[in-house]
């Protein structure tokens, strides 16, 4: 970034600043007696605390074990803003009262800058329209549909492993597993979703619609100070100006202006073709269809459309390869998870008498589900958002508080207005969720429902009790997603054994604090989880 775009970015975060401190100096009444951290920044209060930390869940967790399971914290300029892990305030923000907790205005534009106007960044009745003309694309017909999809594309990352194992003198080759996870990912997302080949497994993928691993990371990990400052009155910015903010020459920005106008472009070219052919299987006909609605307001316009495209594209396979990548992660630290696995893959293949794996066969597998949410649960993809109150609420909390003053609460008033950061990383960590061993790795948890929640409160969503699938905003297409990651778990244990290198300082992996919890480590560029990977006999 030149010196002339700095000094602009700082004058217009000035003059933003100055407006909005003076609607900021009228904190929120309902939280002044919540106990929190004292705010360590003048303009970001505890915002750089969590935005700066080395790896997710370095702060937060430091404030649950101080404060419990609701504190309050600081914003910009000194704002009052509630962070959450508790179970009970979360389910009521998320589920009973969804659509009166839209998100941040931040967030929210953070989400069109990174996939437009789409389910994602939806809010209200909008939301609620896009998602009623899209479920049809999401129901559990359609995605079985796609399972033959989800077993031919295992099976060609394994043989192309093969391929990279054969081609290595130790036979145990370091794999960086994030970029072939994202490859494959990307191939099913393509034929499921567009019935468009991508080819990316076979080094064949589309620079229009591949985002550069490095302009991820440099639009959303570690953003400067003046960004964080910019973003804090994003709020007090009319919506028609907050579309201009894309243009804004810095590396926040950039890549992720490039990455959604390319594929805007190629959108409009499938949404044609989808069109043309009329009875496509993927979600984008299925989708057409279902728009095919006579009512207008149960349509949803074209840019609409397009911009659906480009949140497949964004949370229908980075998510999942990431996700992805940190299971394989917790394996490779479990060797006996392994091992355990690969004995329920025996037994169910047995009984399925040489047949692919079907919907019945992967439920049956008890241990394998559990390990993956034991994997979620300890390294979540979405480990925190944000939310704003649209009228005056009262939180119902699971766990009680004690208040500056020493009272116990179990509730919390909160004003219209106020701004509510939800913890997913903490929640996930809660001894009075999860138990004392909340911190370390024990699939058993999810195998015995008198151990795995303490209270039924606690079971937030329909995948591990986690935010996964939870709420008016939960992800529509969480089935897709464990289907796609069930079926490349046993297709690799099947073949292959992973291991870590040596752990060292040099070697350590980092759980960086990005949009998404990204694995980084130090001296590699871009997102990195190298994984010995050894074939089995």
């Amino acid at each position: 970034m030149t010196d002339l775009t700095a000094i602009l970015s700082t004058l217009s975060a000035g003059l933003f600043s100055l407006i909005a401190f003076l609607y900021s100096r009228r904190r929120s009444g309902s939280l002044k007696d919540i106990r929190g951290p004292a705010s360590s920044s003048f303009w970001l209060g505890n915002e750089a605390d969590i935005r700066y930390q080395d790896e997710v869940g370095d702060c937060e967790f430091k404030w649950m074990r101080e404060y419990g399971s609701a504190w309050r914290r600081t914003g910009f300029l000194g704002t009052d803003r509630l962070m959450l892990a508790d179970p009970k305030a979360s389910k009521h923000i998320l589920h009973s009262a969804g659509y009166h907790y839209p998100k941040t205005i931040d967030r929210a534009q953070f989400s069109r800058l990174a996939a437009g106007n789409g389910l994602v960044a939806a809010e209200g009745q909008v939301h609620h329209r896009q998602r009623k003309i899209m479920s049809p694309a999401f129901s559990t017909h359609q995605v079985q549909s796609f399972l033959p999809l989800f077993h031919g594309t295992a099976s060609k990352l394994v043989q192309k492993w093969k391929e990279v194992i054969a081609a290595d003198p130790s036979g145990q080759p370091l794999v960086n597993v994030v970029g072939w996870f994202s490859r494959a990912s990307l191939d099913i997302i393509g034929e499921a979703g567009f019935d468009f080949q991508f080819g990316s497994l076979d080094n064949l993928a589309n620079p229009l619609v591949v985002r550069n691993d490095k302009d991820l990371v440099d639009s959303m990990l570690y953003p400067s100070w003046y960004d964080l400052v910019f973003k804090g009155t994003w709020k007090y910015i009319p919506r028609p100006l907050l579309e201009y903010v894309r243009y804004i020459p810095t590396r926040e920005y950039r890549g992720l202006r490039s990455w959604l106008d390319n594929v805007r472009v190629f959108s409009r070219g499938l949404i044609k073709q989808s069109t043309d052919k009329g009875d496509g299987n993927d979600i984008m006909s299925v989708l057409l269809r279902a728009n095919g609605s006579s009512n207008p307001k149960n349509k949803m316009p074209e840019d609409e459309m397009v911009d659906q495209i480009a949140t497949f594209l964004s949370a229908g396979h980075e998510t999942t390869a990431k996700a992805l990548t940190w299971y394989f992660y917790a394996l490779a630290k479990h060797p006996e998870a392994q091992v355990r696995i690969r004995e329920e893959i025996a037994l169910v293949r047995a009984r399925a008498a040489g047949e692919e794996f079907t919907i019945a066969d992967l439920d049956s597998m008890a241990y394998t589900l559990a390990t993956l949410k034991e994997s979620m649960r300890l390294d979540p993809i979405i480990w925190y958002t944000a939310r704003t109150a649209s009228r005056d609420d009262i939180l119902p909390l699971a766990f009680p508080v004690t208040t500056k003053s020493g009272q116990q609460i179990t509730s919390i008033p909160i004003k219209k207005g106020t701004p509510i950061d939800i913890s997913l990383a903490v929640y996930n960590r809660l001894p009075d969720v999860w138990g004392e061993d909340a911190n370390e790795w024990n699939p058993e948890r999810f195998l015995d429902p008198l151990r795995g929640f303490k209270e039924a409160s606690s079971n937030i969503g329909v995948f591990g009790s986690f935010f996964l699938a939870t709420g008016t905003r939960g992800c529509i297409g969480w089935q897709f997603a464990v289907l796609e990651m069930q079926i490349i778990i046993l297709a690799l244990l099947d073949n292959f054994e992973f291991s870590l290198p040596p752990q060292n300082e040099k070697t350590k992996i980092y759980r960086r604090p990005s949009h998404v919890m990204l694995p980084m480590r130090e001296g590699k560029e871009g997102t990195w989880m190298g994984l010995h990977i050894k074939p089995l006999n």
